[in-house]
């Protein structure tokens, strides 16, 4: 029977091990560095509030219905050996180990801040990377956020609708902010800050720190390369996308010369038949979208069609971002198409409708009873 190893059980990790579980005659095993799955989404709601984003992002493994047939092991991938077909592992209790592969999927992701690490860590170390920064936040009353990406907007709105006491600001470094998404995505979203109270800071470039990888919030003050006078915030939020790939683990020949992993358009290795790689680990485009973009079924269906000898499908990628930007709201949830239109889901169809039948039922394919431990939230 092949044996399908993924290594990384983030939101694409999983999505393709569900996937290929579902068939059987198929051997599937999961490498996780957590305990359970944590989410990589909605960064500004995890950051305002906890408690209702654990309730949909975070979740043990054993609540996945179809990780029944998957063997989920809780461990990092520390060498790879593609002749050999065989992955060394250090588990979370120290010793080492291997598994062997027919298909190796790579999805470990990226390095993004203080909310997106490789790191093999346990239970306690989840919670508590949940509770501090939500506390500093909190305890915070200037807050500044610095990015023009998804994760900065959505923050700096979060941020302000749970604390409208508090003062946000947000600095990005153009005229706008989400340069790779639709203008009229932009325009929408500013108007939805600005409601809530963020005072935006356009055209402001941020000088970091030699050697800080925005991998913690600061305090203190902000300098600009873009000459404006400097900013003083008891609260910095860096959102600036110094994103690096989760693949020192790999051989060179794997990885394209930023580090990412070499995908043809089936998401196959380029120097490898039998790897896979997915998620933003894999240089599938300029914008590295095949998890955003739901290309787990694809990836799952072109390895059963590479185990039988098959041709494989492409993963064909648009050419802006897409998808909910800022999060759930009080008024529901905007999911904004490429052509930067927005769709309302109403707050009501979020609870009863989106997470229940659309997102457990239909993506993950069931997920048994809400049993996630809650952090305080003040």
């Amino acid at each position: 029977m092949p044996r399908i190893v993924v290594v990384g059980l983030g939101d694409s990790g999983l999505l393709t091990a569900l996937h290929l579980a579902r068939r059987r005659g198929l051997e599937v095993v999961g490498i996780s560095t957590r305990p359970g799955h944590v989410s990589g989404q909605e960064l500004g709601l995890r950051l305002a509030r906890p408690e209702d984003w654990q309730r949909d992002y975070r979740w043990s493994f054993d609540r996945f219905k179809g990780l029944d047939r998957v063997r989920v092991v809780h461990a990092e991938a520390t060498a790879l050996d593609l002749a050999g077909h065989t992955l060394s592992l250090r588990q979370y209790d120290g010793s080492h180990t291997t598994e062997h592969w027919d298909v190796l999927v790579i999805a470990t992701g990226v390095t993004n801040g203080f909310w997106r690490r490789p790191d093999l860590v346990d239970e306690a170390s989840v919670e508590a990377a949940l509770v501090e920064p939500h506390r500093q936040l909190a305890d915070a009353r200037d807050v500044l956020v610095v990015g023009g990406g998804a994760a900065a907007v959505s923050s700096a709105l979060q941020l302000a609708l749970r604390w409208p006491e508090h003062r946000v600001r947000l600095a990005f470094p153009g005229e706008r902010a989400l340069v790779q998404h639709h203008r009229r995505t932009w325009e929408h979203v500013e108007r939805r800050l600005v409601a809530a109270g963020v005072e935006l800071l356009p055209g402001h470039r941020a000088v970091v720190p030699d050697g800080f990888a925005g991998d913690a919030i600061t305090s203190g003050v902000v300098a600009w390369t873009t000459g404006q006078d400097p900013t003083a915030a008891e609260a910095v939020l860096w959102t600036i996308g110094r994103v690096q790939p989760n693949t020192a683990w790999l051989p060179a020949e794997l990885l394209d010369d930023d580090g990412f992993v070499a995908v043809r358009p089936g998401l196959q290795s380029t120097t490898a038949d039998t790897v896979f790689a997915i998620g933003d680990v894999a240089a599938t485009d300029p914008l590295r979208s095949s998890a955003r973009n739901r290309a787990d079924k694809l990836l799952a269906r072109n390895i059963r069609r590479q185990l039988a000898g098959g041709a494989l499908g492409s993963f064909n990628a648009p050419r802006r971002r897409w998808g909910s930007v800022l999060g759930v709201e009080p008024d529901g949830l905007r999911v904004f198409a490429p052509n930067g239109r927005p769709f309302r889901f109403p707050a009501w169809t979020v609870r009863r409708i989106l997470q229940p039948w659309i997102v457990r039922r239909g993506i993950y394919r069931g997920v048994r009873g809400d049993t996630a431990t809650q952090p305080n939230n003040r």
